[in-house]
């Protein structure tokens, strides 16, 4: 069977490969599972004409996003094909052995300068979409009730029962990246057991960083009195490290929203960022008086600190090597 999964959820695309992933002789994976990485017109028919051992069904993966982005028709080495490419591709596809699952995959990260970062006028497009082709798109973080609506069929797969209230929290809490979304309902399903989650066992298990949002804001406006206060009730409860974490993940988001801010609208950011609109509408009214050269400055301090706790080369605790850098 040939399929060919294209668009920028990388989620539900990997979900769909791990489906067929699961039909193989699990005593040969190694072997009856391959991917290759955009391959060149010579390797993409090498692959195509794989034949299976004696193991069984074989699954071959071919991430192929270059061949829709390549503006010259003739160049191989940008993804291009020419027409009698196209043909011997078209006829190997259809040759492909019975036994061989052959899927291309092309995720195109979310950009707003693009509608669609496929190009559908592509002959290799035409070809693909003859078979079992399916588009997957990220679900917008303003859509609410879509995405409370994927929570709960999720969680139906992991056989969890959750509350609509705690479905809600969950969405607020996370925000809008289905994968983060379905780890945390993983965890949900392992803490109740058989009951149904709960807006309370939301914020006890889930991911929830209100506490370094609230610490990182003092941080960025320079309340570093505060900052400090806040900071040692962090390091009580949490490891050093999985802060720093966090922070480095927080203040990424902050420097994209403030080199940003004014060149998207609010909804396109949400979408790249997968922050809950709004969230980013709050996170850009607190860094109205904020500089980007602080922000990024901030970013080298947590870089530099990172690296003297994992390489050994701190003469000091981790939490105050990481006091160091942040109030510095």
């Amino acid at each position: 069977m040939i399929y060919f999964y294209y668009g920028d959820e990388e989620f539900n695309i990997s979900e769909k490969i791990k489906v067929l992933k699961s039909k193989l002789d699990k005593n040969f994976l190694e072997m009856s599972y391959k991917e290759f990485d955009n391959p060149k017109f010579s390797d993409l028919m090498v692959a195509l004409s794989t034949q299976p051992m004696m193991f069984g069904r074989m699954l071959i993966v071919i991430d192929c996003e270059s061949y829709f982005k390549s503006k010259k028709k003739d160049s191989d080495a940008e993804g291009g094909f020419d027409d009698s490419q196209i043909k011997q591709i078209e006829k190997a596809l259809e040759n492909a052995n019975e036994n061989l699952d052959i899927v291309f995959r092309a995720y195109t990260p979310y950009d707003p300068k693009k509608k669609n970062a496929v190009d559908k006028r592509k002959k290799i497009f035409k070809v693909l979409s003859k078979y079992n082709s399916q588009e997957f798109n990220q679900i917008p973080s303003y859509k609410t009730a879509e995405l409370e609506a994927w929570i709960k069929n999720r969680a139906k797969l992991h056989d969890l029962k959750i509350n609509s209230d705690a479905v809600s929290l969950l969405l607020l809490q996370v925000g809008s990246n289905l994968r983060m979304l379905d780890s945390e309902l993983e965890k949900l399903k392992v803490f109740t057991k058989d009951k149904p989650a709960t807006k309370e066992m939301v914020k006890e298990i889930c991911v929830s960083n209100e506490d370094l949002f609230a610490f990182m804001d003092s941080v960025v406006i320079g309340a570093k009195a505060k900052a400090l206060e806040q900071y040692e009730k962090l390091v009580s409860t949490r490891y050093p490290l999985s802060i720093l974490a966090t922070l480095h993940s927080n203040l990424r988001d902050k420097i994209f929203l403030k080199a940003n801010g004014t060149k998207y609208s609010q909804d396109e950011i949400a979408k790249m960022t997968g922050m809950h609109p709004y969230r980013v509408k709050l996170e850009l009214q607190k860094l109205k008086q904020v500089s980007l050269k602080d922000l990024v400055k901030l970013k080298e301090n947590l870089t530099e600190a990172e690296y003297k706790i994992k390489s050994g080369q701190s003469n000091i605790a981790q939490e105050r090597e990481i006091e160091y850098a942040i109030l510095r």
